[in-house]
Formats: structure tokens, sequence, C-alpha cells
């Protein structure tokens, strides 16, 4: 009977590995362009140059431009959502919510920030790539706020706190807007303690009481 030999195998799976290898250098080659050059000085060659492989390899990842730098972003993206949840691996305490608000705010500055931004630029010119973009940030925004309300153990059935849940991530995007100017770090700072105090007094509130009159509820 025919099979794969063990010489076939283990040719591929060098392959295999070469091919992983070759996909993450062009994602975080894409991501760094974009960053560093926007959308218009960011093509698929100034990415394969950057990544060390042909202009070929990296259209044989992705197809399209387009392919390339949706894929980018959101590689990128979901690698810093790991690497947050790796922070907390069994949640925060309470006393730990200043450092959870700040890793969270550190999420929308530094370069996949900036990348994101130039995308979201283009696509808002760019008919061919605004409905990749808006799905992916749809995407983003949602594994965002869950990993907030996990980490600050948020009970979002009380009233009001999923909004402050999605507060606390506008403002880090906020944030990280003011912070492509100029150095924020120093106000970053304040606002970061400031909404910590804010999240400790509305998350550890105790729940309302019912209205006067208003039956018990029991288990």
């Amino acid at each position: 009977m025919g099979g794969v030999s063990t010489a076939d195998r283990a040719e591929r799976v060098p392959k295999q590995d070469r091919s992983r290898a070759t996909r993450q250098r062009l994602l975080e080659a894409a991501v760094a362009c974009l960053a560093e050059h926007g959308w218009a000085g960011s093509t698929v060659t100034v990415v394969a140059e950057r990544a060390g492989v042909s202009r070929g390899a990296a259209q044989h990842h992705f197809p399209t431009r387009e392919d390339l730098f949706t894929a980018a972003v959101e590689y990128v993206a979901e690698e810093r959502s790991s690497a947050l949840r790796a922070l907390f691996p069994e949640g925060a305490a309470a006393s730990d919510r200043r450092a959870v608000v700040g890793a969270l705010v550190g999420l929308y500055t530094g370069p996949v920030f900036r990348a994101a931004l130039h995308l979201w630029v283009a696509a808002s010119n760019e008919e061919q790539l605004r409905p990749r973009v808006t799905e992916l940030e749809l995407r983003v925004g949602r594994e965002s706020h869950r990993i907030a309300v996990e980490l600050l153990d948020a009970d979002e059935s009380r009233p009001g706190i999923r909004e402050t849940v999605q507060g606390l991530l506008d403002m880090a995007r906020g944030l990280g807007l003011a912070n492509l100017l100029t150095d924020d770090t120093a106000r970053r700072e304040r606002v970061v303690a400031q909404w910590a105090a804010l999240l400790d007094e509305a998350l550890d509130r105790d729940a309302p009481a019912p209205p006067s009159g208003a039956p018990a509820v029991t288990d």
C-alpha cells in the first residue's frame, strides 16, 4: 500500500514551520509599516522587503493588500489580548484595578493602535477595505470588552455597569489618540488613577435596595 514515507514527513514539517514563520513575519512587518508610514506608504512590496521575503511569497499568503493589513492588525490585537490575560491569569482583585486599568489603556497606545488608526482612516476612503475593517473592529471591540469585564470582575447584570466598562474602553481609546501627537504619560497616569478609583466605587458599591413596597426577591 502506498503512503507517506518518513522522509516525506520529515520534509513536510519544516516546510509547514517555514510557512508559519513567513506568515508571522509578514503580519508583524505589515503592522510596523502601517504604524510608521501609514496606508499610502505601506505597499505589499514594502512589507515583503521588511519581512525579508519575496513579493510572490507575500501574495501567496495574502492575495490582496487588504487581506494582508486586516489580518495583520487582527493578529497583533489577538496577541496583545493574550498577553493582557497572561498578566492576570486568575483575574484581578479589587486592589489591582489600577493595574488592570493601566494595562487596558496600554492596548490603545503604541504601534498596534497606531496601525489600526491608519487602517480606519484608509477604510473611510476605500470602499473595498471598509467592510473588512468595520467587521474587524467589531470583533476586537467585543473581545476587549469581554476581557475588561473578566479582569475587573464586573457584574454587568447591575444597572450602569456595562456602560461604565465601555466608558473605560472609550476613555482608553481617547488617551491613545492623544498619545499619537505628544508623550502623554504623566496625564495618562493621573487619569488611570482616577478611573481606577471610580471603578472601585462603582463596582464595589452594594446593589441598590428594591423600591419601598416592592416585593422581596428570594431564591
